[in-house]
Formats: structure tokens, sequence, C-alpha cells
């Protein structure tokens, strides 16, 4: 297993701006929850015949699904609020890399499987908490049924990653140490997650949605119950961060996913199969 190191940025930094309003304001903070949903979906689909047995190829496979539902799902609403009529083809294929407003934990870099799952269970806590609220309680009524049938998948994901975190770090010395290690990994990317950016302190005042640091002590709990569960302990508070996702800052990995995933779109712009 190779030593973790922080990744470098890309280029450029974050650019203060004014918060839009509105339907402005809305399609600005669902883009940051469509976007950190489309990325992890391609990040998943690497493992496609990578997983180490059969099964977990299709359960995250179906992971990846599920979140490309989701994307999906908020694109061209997105794209109604913000009067641009983009397709959500146009906002998956056709961004560039500064257009984009996922957080920097899902572009990272596919490593071990004790990684993946040290990242869904922080990512797939943090959507359980956020879908559930929403669907209760948002203004906009496509969140809200985005977040209704994207709740109860979700739980599965939580689950899913809490089986395979107990199982292998309740299981042999290696496997302990292994998924102790990836928890480690992962924790530099987990901060960001619950960052009050202006545009989600905006959406929340407004009630399209919430704070992200309101969701922290509850992800928190609820991780931490996991990790003492399989034995393991939570990692101490960084030394490195990442920061800066939903301004558009991304680390060196996001560039080469979109290029990757946006191969086809772009080489052949236009073509329908």
């Amino acid at each position: 297993m190779s030593e973790s190191t922080a990744p470098v940025p890309s280029p450029g930094r974050a650019v203060d701006a004014p918060v839009p309003t509105g339907d402005r304001l809305a399609a600005a903070y669902l883009l940051g929850i469509a976007d950190d949903a489309m990325v992890y979906a391609q990040r998943l689909g690497e493992w496609l015949t990578n997983a180490p047995q059969i099964e977990e190829d299709m359960a995250l496979a179906n992971v990846s699904l599920d979140l490309l539902g989701q994307a999906r799902g908020l694109y061209a609403h997105i794209g109604e609020l913000d009067g641009t009529f983009r397709s959500e083809d146009d906002f998956a294929m056709l961004r560039d890399e500064r257009e984009w407003r996922n957080v920097q934990l899902v572009e990272q870099e596919r490593q071990d499987f004790g990684f993946e799952m040290a990242r869904l269970l922080w990512f797939s806590a943090y959507q359980n908490l956020l879908y559930g609220l929403v669907a209760a309680g948002s203004s906009d009524e496509t969140f809200r049924a985005v977040g209704e049938k994207a709740a109860k998948e979700v739980r599965y994901h939580l689950d899913h990653a809490h089986q395979w975190v107990n199982r292998l770090g309740d299981g042999t010395e290696e496997s302990r140490h292994r998924m102790q290690e990836a928890l480690e990994r992962v924790s530099p990317y987990v901060d960001e997650l619950f960052d009050d950016d202006p545009v989600s302190v905006a959406a929340a005042d407004a009630g399209l949605g919430l704070r992200p640091s309101a969701l922290r002590e509850d992800v928190d709990r609820a991780v931490g119950r996991i990790v003492s569960e399989a034995t393991l302990e939570l990692p101490e508070t960084p030394r490195w961060r990442s920061r800066g996702g939903r301004q558009g800052v991304h680390s060196a990995p996001m560039r080469y996913l979109l290029s990757e995933m946006q191969h086809v779109a772009r080489s052949h712009p236009g073509a329908t199969w």
C-alpha cells in the first residue's frame, strides 16, 4: 500500500462573487449537491472489474447509478432555475474544471478498497442526513422530490459501507490496520463537507436547504458509532485539509477525471446514439 500524500491543487484560487438571489440562488446551491453525486458516480464506476469480488462490482455499480440518478434529477431543474436551460448532458459533459462545485472528497483517485469504504461511509452518512431533512422541508419542490427518493437509496449506501468497515476493522490484524489507515487517508477531505460557504448559508436562510455545519454533529456521531463498532478510531485532526471545491477550486485528480468522463462528448459534439 502506497503512502498517502496531499494532492496538488489545481492552479487558481476561489474568487469572491456576489451571492445570487431567488432562482439563481437555488440553482447555485443545488449545483454543488448535483456535482457531488455526479463526480462520485464516476469514481465508483471505476470499480467495475476492480472490486475484490463480483458481487461488489455490482453493488458499487448500483451505488454509482443511484448517484447518477440524483444528479440527473437536479441538472435539468438547475438549467431552468438559472435561465440557461442547459440539459443534464450540458452540465455533465461541457463544463470546464473551474465550473464544477463538488467537494474534493469525491474527486480523489480510486485507491484501495478500504479507502473507498471509508470515503463512502463519510459521504453516505452526510447524504443520508441531508436528504432526510430536505425531503421534509425544502421550499424547492423538485429538490424535495429528489431528496425523498435519494433518502431511501443512501440508507442502503450507508449500510453497505457500515458492513464493510465493520468487517474489515474487526477482521484480521492486517485488515484492521489497513482500514484504520484508510480512515486516516480520507480524513483530510471530510471537513469540507461541512463548510458553510456563502451560497449554502443564503440557501438555508431562504428555506431551500441546510447549512452544512448543521449536519456535522449528527454525521460525526453516526460515523463515530460505526468506527467504534469496528474496533477502529477516528483519526486526529489532520495537519492539511481540503477546501474550495464549492468555489470551483479542485485538486489535480479532477482534471483527469473530467478528461476521461467528457472525452467522447467533446470529441463528437452533437452526436447521438
